[in-house]
């Protein structure tokens, strides 16, 4: 299965780091491939070497102004234009969706996922890793937005919440084997 992982470039404390290091030791384990936005820096360096060193493939994603920061070797490396072919090419190249913690880039890249997959614009399981209660916040609004009637589909069929990448996994696991 191809996850894509939208996550921080910046370099975080250990609280946020170990977790990101389990789920991708467990994603490289499981044969998985690691589709990313192709940095070499912070946190996605630290998912990106925890997937290579457990057997993983890696497919980056990055783009034109970053590319000085991308991975200098990975079994797929791509450079595009802007940030929407970026956000395009990685949904594109994806069989699920994990949101880790960050910062305005993935919570972009978050909210544009769930929205096109609020409008049928694709299919793909979206797991939002809830890392140290990073997104405890977000989950109450978009709670909010179900109770209050902005969304037009329940919550849980937009975003599962997991605690920790063995659940986020297992999920993902979980929903693939169930469409066949």
């Amino acid at each position: 299965m191809n996850i894509c992982v939208f996550l921080s470039a910046a370099d975080l404390e250990e609280r946020y780091t170990a977790p990101a290091r389990d789920f991708a030791r467990r994603l490289g384990k499981a044969g998985h491939t690691l589709v990313w936005g192709g940095s070499d820096t912070g946190l996605m360096k630290v998912v990106a070497d925890g997937v290579e060193e457990a057997g993983g493939r890696l497919v980056g994603v990055s783009v034109d102004f970053l590319a000085a920061k991308a991975r200098p070797v990975a079994d797929e490396m791509v450079i595009t234009k802007d940030l929407a072919e970026r956000k395009a090419l990685l949904l594109a190249k994806s069989d699920a969706i994990v949101i880790m913690v960050g910062g305005t880039g993935t919570l972009d890249e978050a909210t544009e996922i769930l929205e096109l997959k609020k409008h049928g614009r694709h299919t793909k399981p979206v797991v939002l890793l809830n890392t140290a209660g990073f997104y405890d916040g977000l989950e109450i609004q978009f709670r909010r937005m179900e109770e209050e009637g902005f969304l037009p589909r329940p919550l849980g069929e937009l975003v599962h919440f997991a605690e920790d990448g063995a659940a986020a996994l297992a999920y993902l696991e979980q929903d693939i084997a169930s469409r066949g």
